[in-house]
């Protein structure tokens, strides 16, 4: 039989309706609707206009794009650096995306991202893939800007307070190149990547353009006019390094080397071997994109940490090495790969594998680029090292915040978006050169002819 008295929980709702109907006033109403349209929030900002800033205060030339919106004020920086096909970028900037963008809301990144990307039909080239990060990094900043954060907070917040960070250690010698390293340990580095030339050959990463060494061996001749570069006298010359190293720097410092590609498959495997002794934090670049299927037999034969991905522009390269566990550090250059928005997804994709991260950034990225490099850092639980390059006086004078080093870590800014504002100006001040500087000058930027004693081009 039902009850004829009404259920406490109804007594109580009828109350509190009642009550609730009572004492909200017109003000607190009106209150409650200011609230309301502020949750729904403005129109979001507008593309108004895409430019490009090119300058090259430390020698390599650094492409950084600058969105600004139809909010005075409110505007952002992304780099879209390509050192070796700069003047690509720009062009690529100006008069493809800056068409598609126009009036797009600057709040939808996933969306612009992948608007720009389908764009071209043909997908995944460094050239455009730099000019979507130009874009895709500026909208990030942009929407820290906005909410007047930086983009850490945005993706969830730090997990981590700073960057670990190696340097360079090189020498014509192999005591020079442990000197080098034992003065980096002494500043606080705990990371330190080790290079030493090749008495009488072409080297890579050493100083000095890489050639030969301090002693009085004459350079190899080979059958063509050119530098000879050869992979086994390379080979046994890291191998002697990395011994020297050890004796003389312990076991404390973490060791790495960059082979950058320029063996055979069978003899990285070899190298990887070999180098097992010696407990390097990782060995970079052991194989060429184009070989990557090598590094199954190189993960079934020792235990070297690997790190690749400096060369990598698509997902096809970087996600079958990962979801296999076939490599231990991902290092992808994050304009090469598309921006900021791409290298999030690949860094989560690498902790669900026991991947960790370990972003390149030589002097040819911009502090921007930098700066998204240590952001990904800090909010990535898989991050394993990051890459450090010094930023000279012209550079701090062109980019003001750029990323902090002290005693071996890399902070990122606490500022809104990247913290970072280009002057223009002083930008102007150090444009791009048709002969740039160095060897490479008169190839406008890109990578000279390197080759065996026969002639045999390698790659590089």
């Amino acid at each position: 039989m039902k009850s004829s008295n009404p259920s406490r929980r109804g007594i109580f709702r009828s109350i509190a309706a009642a009550g609730l109907a009572g004492l909200v006033t017109p003000r607190e109403e009106r209150a409650q609707q200011a609230v309301e349209k502020a949750v729904r929030g403005l129109p979001a900002p507008k593309i108004k206009d895409i430019q490009v800033i090119e300058t090259a205060p430390a020698g390599s030339r650094l492409t950084v794009v600058k969105i600004l919106t139809d909010q005075d004020g409110l505007y952002g920086y992304g780099c879209g650096t390509f050192t070796q096909r700069a003047d690509l970028v720009k062009p690529a900037v100006e008069r493809y995306l800056k068409p598609l963008l126009m009036n797009h809301p600057v709040d939808k990144i996933e969306d612009t991202w992948q608007l720009c990307y389908d764009s071209s039909y043909w997908k995944n080239g460094p050239v455009l893939n730099n000019a979507i990060s130009g874009v895709d990094q500026a909208l990030w900043d942009i929407k820290g800007r906005m909410a007047k954060m930086p983009v850490y907070d945005l993706v969830g917040g730090k997990c981590r307070e700073a960057a670990d960070a190696y340097t360079h250690a090189s020498g014509g010698e192999i005591q020079q190149c442990v000197d080098q390293a034992k003065m980096f340990m002494e500043q606080g580095f705990r990371n330190v990547r080790v290079q030493v030339n090749t008495p009488g050959f072409e080297g890579y990463g050493a100083g000095g353009g890489g050639r030969g060494g301090t002693s009085n061996v004459p350079m190899v001749k080979g059958l063509h006019d050119g530098s000879v570069f050869e992979p086994l006298p390379y080979i046994r010359r890291a191998l002697k390094l990395f011994e020297a190293c050890r004796t003389q720097l312990g076991e404390e410092v973490n060791l790495l080397h960059d082979v950058h590609e320029r063996v055979t498959p069978n003899q990285a495997v070899q190298f990887a071997k070999d180098a097992e002794k010696f407990k390097l934090l990782f060995l970079e670049d052991a194989l060429s994109p184009e070989d990557i299927a090598y590094f199954r037999q190189i993960k079934q034969q020792c235990a070297t940490p690997i790190a690749m991905g400096e060369l990598f522009n698509s997902p096809h390269e970087w996600t079958p090495l990962m979801s296999e566990r076939l490599i231990d550090y991902i290092r992808v250059h994050v304009s090469q790969a598309g921006g900021f928005t791409p290298c999030r997804k690949i860094a989560i994709l690498g902790e669900h594998f026991g991947v960790k991260t370990a972003w390149h950034g030589p002097g040819d990225v911009s502090p921007i680029g930098h700066m998204a490099n240590v952001t990904l850092d800090v909010v990535s639980y898989n991050f394993g090292v990051q890459e450090y390059s010094a930023f000279n006086a012209n550079t701090r004078e062109v980019f003001h915040g750029v990323p902090v080093l002290e005693d071996g870590y890399i902070w990122p800014s606490t500022k809104p978006g990247w913290g970072i504002e280009v002057d223009e100006k002083a930008a102007a001040k150090f444009p791009f050169t048709a002969d740039g500087r160095g060897p490479r000058g008169p190839l406008n930027g890109g990578w000279g002819e390197l080759r065996r004693r026969d002639g045999q081009i390698i790659k590089q």
